[in-house]
C-alpha cells in the first residue's frame, strides 16, 4: 500500500502531492509583491498582459512546440464535449498562439504573462510541479536585436525585484543543428547526441559519432562542443575552431559572437559566459539561447531563447524569442525590506467616526490597518508592526 493511502487512512488529510505545495500568507505576500514589480517592469518595455486558459484541448495544447510537453502534461476529458483536454506545463506554446491567431500583428508585438502551470514530473528533486510562470515573449522580429533586448530585459526584471551578482550564459542552437543537418541526422539521433554533449563526455560523443558513422570532421566539432564554454572575451578565438564548417554554423557562431559584444557593453554588471554543450530544448529552440545563474541557486533560475516559425501550426509562421522564470523559486532568494507600508498597524476598535475615517485614510495610502476586538490582545512590544492610539485629540502611528 502506498504512503498516500497509508497517511489518507491514518486521517493525515492534509498531506499533499510530492511537488506540490501550500503558499502561506508571508511567502504569498513576497511573490505576490514581485509580481506587481516585474509586471511593472515589463510594461515600461512594452509588454502587454495576457491570460491563457488554465487548461485547453489536448490536439491544440500539444501542437508544434508544445508537443514535448507531452509526458509533463496531465490529461483529463471534457465533461462537456468528451475530448481529451490537458493543463498546461508550459505557457509559451499558448502566448504564440494569441499572437498568430486572435492578434494577427504584421510587426513586432510584445506579450508578458504570469501564472501557475502543472507538470506530471518535477524538473529537480525538490523542484515545484506547480511553478508559477512569469515569463516575456517579442514576436515578429528576425533580427538579433530582439535577443539582445530579450536578454536585456530578463536581467532588468530580475535586478528589479532585488536579485544581484547575476551571471548569464548563452549558447546558439545553430550551431548543433546546422552540424545535424550537415550530417543528415534524424530527431533520434540527434536526441542521442545532444545527451552525450549535455554529459560533457568527449570519449562519450565520439562513440556516438562512430555509431552513427559520421565523418571525421563532424565529430570533431560535436566533441569540441563538449569543452566550449567560459567567458565571452574568448568566443572569438573558439569561432577560429569552426572555419571548416559550412556557412550556416560560421553565421551561428558570428551572430553569437555578436550578441555577446553588444550583451558585455549593456549588462556592465552581469557576468557573460558561454557555453556550447548546454543544448536544453533543442528540439524547438533555432538560434540563442541563454539561462541565469546566482551564488547558491546551484541550477539555472530563468531561462530562454529564439523559437522562429513558432506560430506556424496555427497558420502563421513567426519569428520569436523569449524567457520566462519560477517565481516561486525565486521569492526564496529574495528578501525584501521592511518598510512602513509592510507593517501592519494595529488599533483598538472603539466606535468613533474620527478613528473610522483616520483608518479608511491609512488604507487608501497602502498601509494595512487591523481593528482588535475585546476578545484580542495587541503585542505592543511588537517591534515589526505599528499601533494607532489617540493622542492630544489626534489619532497617530507610533
Amino acid at each position: 500500500m502506498s504512503q498516500s493511502r497509508l497517511s489518507l487512512n491514518d486521517g493525515d488529510r492534509w498531506l499533499l502531492p510530492v511537488g506540490v505545495e501550500e503558499t502561506l500568507p508571508a511567502e504569498a505576500a513576497q511573490i505576490e509583491k514581485l509580481r506587481r514589480i516585474a509586471l511593472d517592469l515589463l510594461s515600461s518595455w512594452g509588454y502587454e498582459l495576457v491570460m491563457p486558459p488554465l487548461m485547453e484541448f489536448l490536439d491544440s495544447l500539444l501542437t508544434g512546440v508544445g508537443h514535448g510537453l507531452e509526458i509533463e502534461t496531465f490529461k483529463i476529458t471534457d465533461q462537456i464535449s468528451g475530448r481529451m483536454m490537458g493543463v498546461r506545463a508550459d505557457m509559451t506554446p499558448q502566448v504564440a498562439r494569441i499572437d498568430a491567431h486572435y492578434l494577427r500583428t504584421d510587426g513586432a508585438r510584445r506579450l508578458c504573462y504570469f501564472g501557475p502551470v502543472l507538470r506530471t514530473l518535477q524538473d529537480c528533486l525538490g523542484c515545484s510541479r506547480v511553478p508559477l510562470q512569469l515569463g516575456a515573449e517579442l514576436f515578429g522580429v528576425k533580427s538579433s536585436k530582439a535577443d539582445i533586448e530579450i536578454v536585456e530585459l530578463l536581467v532588468d526584471t530580475l535586478h528589479s525585484i532585488g536579485l544581484e551578482g547575476l551571471h548569464v550564459d548563452l549558447g546558439h542552437m545553430g550551431i548543433y543543428q546546422g552540424l545535424c543537418r550537415a550530417e543528415g541526422l534524424d530527431p533520434s539521433a540527434q536526441d542521442r547526441l545532444s545527451l552525450a554533449i549535455g554529459s560533457r563526455s568527449r570519449d562519450d560523443v565520439a562513440r556516438v559519432c562512430q555509431s552513427l558513422g559520421l565523418s571525421s570532421g563532424s565529430t570533431e566539432l560535436f566533441v569540441l562542443m563538449t569543452s566550449s564554454s567560459g567567458e565571452v572575451d574568448t568566443l572569438p578565438s573558439l569561432a577560429k575552431r569552426f572555419s571548416s564548417a559550412t556557412e550556416e554554423i560560421r553565421q551561428s557562431i558570428e551572430n553569437l559572437v555578436k550578441i555577446s559584444s553588444i550583451l558585455k557593453k549593456r549588462l556592465s554588471g552581469t557576468r557573460l559566459y558561454y557555453d556550447l554543450a548546454a543544448l536544453k530544448g533543442q528540439s524547438y529552440h533555432n538560434g540563442l539561447v541563454f539561462s541565469v545563474f546566482m551564488p547558491g541557486s546551484g541550477r539555472a533560475i530563468a531561462s530562454g531563447g529564439r523559437y522562429d516559425d513558432i506560430g506556424k501550426v496555427f497558420g502563421r509562421a513567426r519569428p520569436a524569442t523569449g524567457f520566462s522564470l519560477d517565481l516561486r523559486t525565486i521569492s526564496r532568494y529574495i528578501n525584501l525590506p521592511d518598510t512602513d507600508e509592510t507593517k501592519t498597524i494595529h488599533v483598538v476598535y472603539k466606535d468613533d467616526p474620527e478613528l473610522f475615517d483616520a483608518v479608511r485614510q491609512l488604507r487608501q495610502q497602502g498601509r494595512r490597518v487591523i481593528y482588535y476586538y475585546d476578545d484580542e490582545q495587541i503585542n505592543k512590544t511588537d517591534r515589526q508592526n505599528s499601533h494607532l492610539f489617540r493622542k492630544d485629540g489626534k489619532w497617530i502611528v507610533e
